[in-house]
């Protein structure tokens, strides 16, 4: 089975990396100090720099995630051509538990959704984190 690796450039492939690598680890910290987070995006822009960037709608201390989220989309879609690569990240529930997803996409093209599985600890407290998955995203910001 090909991997996006196969077509990307490596400039796409260290830009999604370093994201990922930047995004991930914020949200566990998140996660592990508050049990939660909002949504945020993490951005590498065309000069090489990572930033973050969190969307405020507006509808007080807090907003609904979705809400939330579409500002982050809109701000991206706004000022696309300021990034190269862009990461939208969320806490989302899948089948048996709550997930960290990670929508990863490149302005090259390779796009893909990370997910993080984890659950919380009844007794001892604390999170316990499952094994990466990879999957298909849709492209939204470069759409």
């Amino acid at each position: 089975m090909a991997s996006w690796r196969d077509t990307a450039s490596q400039q796409a492939q260290d830009d999604l990396d370093g994201l990922l690598n930047s995004a991930l680890p914020f949200a566990r910290q998140m996660l592990d100090k508050n049990g939660e987070f909002f949504p945020f995006a993490a951005a590498v822009d065309v000069h090489s720099d990572t930033r973050m960037i969190m969307g405020d709608p507006d509808l007080g201390e807090r907003p609904p995630s979705a809400e939330v989220i579409a500002t982050i989309l809109q701000d991206l879609q706004r000022t696309r051509e300021e990034f190269r690569a862009v990461a939208r990240v969320a806490d989302v529930r899948i089948a048996n538990s709550d997930a960290v997803r990670v929508e990863l996409e490149h302005r090259e093209g390779p796009l893909m959704a990370v997910l993080l599985p984890y659950k919380k600890r009844r007794l001892r407290g604390g999170i316990e984190y499952g094994d990466l998955a990879a999957t298909v995203a849709a492209p939204a910001v470069w759409a």
